[in-house]
């Protein structure tokens, strides 16, 4: 595979984003749950691919409503998105309030204080502000309690100034159609919403929208699956891979049966033994746990399309992978795939003892990133 021809020449590695699969992702999750609206999650600079691109992206596909988290990423999302609602997910952290009102950005609001603090602003702007609330209906993260619901219930005032635009909440276990945990949220989420002014209701995200309509209220709040994830077990959900992860083979050495690599020895050649030198590592977000030693496989990269096995640690700057039974040529710049074909985000998180999301989130700033597609 070829370096994209807009790749620093510098440059140890390339995340490819395809924009079109992303916004042709957001399509056909709409499609799925008509007539609840799509909007999408873009926080984490969506999801360490680039909020500068995706945003606008998706604007251009006809997204309307975008989540991020935090008041930097929120003024981001504004530029990027001018025209479109932006609901910011963790609430009203310390000093946002000022830059929310100001760039018409919606605090999903946590707690009865937060509720106070946003009314407040709304007396101070002299405008009605708007929110999203969030309500614990079982994963115990944020959002208001039951107790907090019905003392908001008896106090309709404590809403003075604030234009409420959605009540959402969370699901626990999603991924997983059968936990029972799924059906108790929901029947929480409908119990306690009843008891306030009538508002468009969210519930569902990426998993949860592959629950069926009853979890699709007004508008779901799909991410990783926008992405190309597939966390769902019960079923691929109907996204295609937008993300390819590559890095630079930095050399190719020749080992010997019984030599050692990377440190602490931990695997060693069996046989004489073709080694590919790569330049990513944990800096990068290729996490250590994707390690191998003599006695327990790694993770897996591929090069010219063939497979290859991480071995040895993995380390700040470079993965070592046994190329041996690769046939074709391999020379210093070629291209090694981290993620792409037949190589998921969930088959290394898996490898790594964790999951898609956070292999997304924390691919490294040191990677280039190509955008092909995305409409203009």
């Amino acid at each position: 595979m070829t370096a994209p021809p807009d790749l620093p020449p510098g440059a140890t590695g390339v995340i490819t984003v395809d924009l079109d699969a992303i916004a042709d992702n957001w399509r056909a999750l709409g499609a799925l749950v008509t007539p609840a609206e799509c909007g999408a999650v873009v926080k984490a600079d969506a999801y360490g691919l680039g909020a500068i691109k995706v945003v606008p992206a998706l604007a251009r596909a006809g997204c309307r409503t975008f989540f991020i988290a935090t008041p930097d990423e929120a003024e981001a999302a504004r530029r990027f998105a001018p025209d479109a609602r932006l609901f910011a997910l963790d609430g009203l952290l310390p000093g946002a309030a000022s830059v929310f009102s100001a760039n018409d950005i919606a605090p999903v609001l946590t707690s009865l204080e937060e509720l106070a603090v946003w009314s407040a602003e709304a007396t101070r702007t002299g405008k009605r502000l708007p929110a999203g609330l969030q309500i614990d209906s079982g994963l115990n993260r944020l959002g208001l309690s039951e107790d907090d619901v019905r003392t908001l219930a008896s106090a309709p005032a404590r809403l003075d100034g604030i234009d409420l635009r959605l009540v959402m909440s969370h699901l626990a276990c999603a991924d997983d159609p059968a936990h029972p945990h799924n059906e108790t949220q929901r029947s929480n989420f409908d119990r306690l919403r009843t008891l306030l002014p009538p508002t468009p209701a969210s519930l569902a995200a990426s998993d949860g929208l592959m629950l069926g309509a009853r979890f699709h209220y007004d508008l779901v709040r799909p991410g990783y699956a926008l992405y190309g994830g597939q966390a769902f077990q019960g079923g691929p959900t109907p996204v295609r891979p937008a993300v390819t992860v590559e890095a630079r083979v930095l050399q190719v050495r020749t080992l010997s049966p019984g030599d050692p690599v990377g440190y602490s020895a931990t695997w060693r050649a069996a046989r004489p033994t073709r080694l590919a030198v790569i330049s990513a590592g944990y800096a990068d977000g290729i996490a250590r746990a994707l390690s191998a030693s003599t006695e327990r496989e790694g993770g897996v990269i591929a090069i010219h399309g063939e497979a290859a096995p991480i071995v040895g640690r993995v380390s700040m700057d470079l993965i070592t992978a046994d190329v041996t039974d690769i046939a074709a040529a391999i020379a210093p710049g070629d291209l090694a795939t981290l993620v792409g074909p037949g190589l998921t985000v969930e088959a290394m998180g898996q490898a790594g003892g964790t999951i898609g999301y956070e292999v997304l989130t924390r691919l490294g700033t040191r990677f280039a990133r190509h955008y092909v597609g995305g409409g203009g």
